[in-house]
């Protein structure tokens, strides 16, 4: 053994490996010819000055083109303690447990989920790796479970359908199209966080929006949404695969008895309709939704509970208009009221335009004016006319200001209803939430705590979803007087075809409702 004498640097043997390693340009040229330059290759981001650089340096310097088409930098993998991930210091989970507990395709979305795959560092901590599961992999899991359980109830054989003209389905598939076209497109390159992102968002589309707003129709055993749903599926497992790997193959096989997902081609997404119009309509409308919701939320009242109104002001109103049982339904509200957004509808129902003045953007451009004209949209002092924005009598262009809507909370209480809720939509209006609860939807909403409570005790006695039953309530005058009232909603929702009730302020085994009301429930299947 000697020592070669002709090294320059450790770097430049490192940087020698594409065509070192085949022994060129003594033999295998051929192979070296076609296999060079690499396509990927992926290192820790401190390899750019190091590996990287010198393979570059050689491949250009030798053959007159780069050594590599596509690169990854990663970050530093951090312990749980904020320091360097280190096998002396054991600090970070232990791996067979995270697989024991959550599966490897947990460990593998947190890996390929998270910025460390473009240059940041990464804490590793079990609770990062449990928000994958509850975010992507158990409503996934959960997404084919019902799919299952409502297949085998109906005795129906679902098929790879497009054809539904469902506006739910239409809308679902159209999503479907751009999930197949945006993870197509972050993958080619090599963005695995992109492509994650994109995959969560879906899977919180197809359980949180199509399932749960689909429910009475699987359970009316729709051949539509049962095929829908089954494509959807068999799509998303060929798409989430590569990052989801095993939970994709177990649902792959349960789904369509093939033999792997992995052996499947990618699909295509020009084989799926897409409709533009309704995607932007429906995303519309799943905003207002979500914004009303947080607005029951914050002001303590129960989903469960109607609401009289909820008045949505936006642009493009009349596209909502076909949605408008939609949103009554997902905010549990008796009427929708949809209104064009004018500056006479931002007056009337007390919401103002406020001005942001970006002042790295104005700064350079206006100079030591930027500290008065930030005072002067603050103060009101602004106008905005055909275009044009002046703040303190100087006139801003495009990107040193924004403009959005907040509600005017200088009006008196003489001037607002106190019992009415706003809430900003982010792509321009508001949501004005009535939260007047009369008599009568109180009683309703107590109605619909029962049918809830019912529906949990059917779960803990393990009846099918089918089963019918006979229903025991015990609560006060006033619960059973909503159920009462309401008996039609309770039978149908619950599968009640016998039902007795007793009036009493003594419970054994008492479930909460709203409203600080209790109830007593007892289920059996007849």
């Amino acid at each position: 053994m000697r020592r070669i004498p002709e090294v320059l640097d450790c770097w430049f043997e490192s940087g020698s490996m594409p065509f070192a390693q085949s022994h060129y340009p003594f033999e295998n040229r051929e192979w070296f010819d076609s296999h060079n330059p690499g396509d990927y290759i992926v290192e820790y981001v401190g390899q750019t000055r190091g590996w990287f650089y010198t393979l570059h340096v050689l491949s250009t310097a030798l053959f007159d083109r780069p050594a590599f088409k596509s690169a990854i930098s990663h970050g530093i993998i951090l312990g749980n303690d904020g320091q360097k991930m280190s096998k002396s210091l054991r600090n970070y989970p232990d791996v067979n447990e995270v697989f024991d507990r959550d599966g490897a395709d947990a460990m593998r979305w947190f890996l390929l989920s998270s910025p460390i795959l473009r240059g940041g560092n990464l804490v590793v901590t079990e609770q990062g790796i449990r928000e994958g599961v509850r975010q992507v992999l158990l409503p996934l899991w959960n997404t084919w479970y019902f799919f299952s359980l409502y297949a085998n109830a109906s005795n129906y054989e679902a098929k790879f359908s497009t054809e539904s003209k469902d506006l739910l389905d239409r809308y679902l598939l159209s999503k479907t199209h751009d999930l197949v076209q945006e993870v197509e497109a972050h993958l080619n390159k090599y963005d695995s966080y992109s492509a994650a992102s994109s995959l969560r968002d879906f899977a919180d589309i197809l359980t949180n929006w199509y399932v749960r707003r689909s429910r009475d129709r699987f359970w009316e055993g729709s051949t539509e949404a049962f095929d829908t749903l089954y494509t959807v599926l068999e799509i998303f497992c060929r798409v989430a695969a590569p990052l989801l790997p095993m939970v994709t193959e177990k649902i792959w096989r349960g789904l369509t008895g093939g033999r792997s997902v992995h052996l499947e081609s990618w699909p295509s997404h020009t084989d799926l309709p897409h409709d533009a119009q309704l995607v932007e309509a429906m995303d519309q409308v799943r905003t207002v939704s979500s914004v009303s919701s947080s607005l029951r939320k914050a002001s303590g009242l129960r989903v469960r509970l109607p609401l009289a109104n909820l008045t949505v002001v936006t642009k493009n109103v009349a596209s909502l208009q076909q949605f408008a049982d939609i949103i009554s339904e997902e905010l549990n509200v008796k009427n929708v009221s949809l209104v064009e957004m004018s500056l006479d509808s931002t007056t009337e129902f007390g919401v103002i335009k406020r001005l942001t003045v970006n002042s790295r953007a104005a700064g350079p451009r206006i100079g030591k004016s930027v500290q008065a004209v930030i005072q002067a949209a603050k103060s009101g002092d602004w106008s905005e006319e055909n275009s044009i924005v002046t703040v303190g009598g100087i006139e801003l262009i495009e990107g040193e200001f924004e403009i959005d809507l907040v509600a005017d909370t200088s009006r008196s209480a003489d001037d607002a209803e106190p019992t009415d809720h706003i809430g900003i939509l982010p792509s321009g209006g508001f949501v004005i939430l009535d939260g007047k609860v009369s008599a009568e939807l109180a009683a309703e909403g107590l109605a619909r705590d029962v049918v809830r409570a019912v529906q949990q005790a059917r779960k803990d006695a393990g009846l099918d979803v089918s089963d019918r039953i006979k229903l025991s309530l015990r609560a006060n005058d006033l619960v059973l007087a909503a159920v009462s009232t309401h008996l039609d909603l309770v039978k149908s929702e619950t599968l009640a075809t016998e039902y007795e009730f007793e009036s009493t302020e003594a419970l054994d085994k008492p479930v909460a409702l709203g409203d600080g009301e209790q109830v007593e429930v007892l289920v059996a299947k007849v």
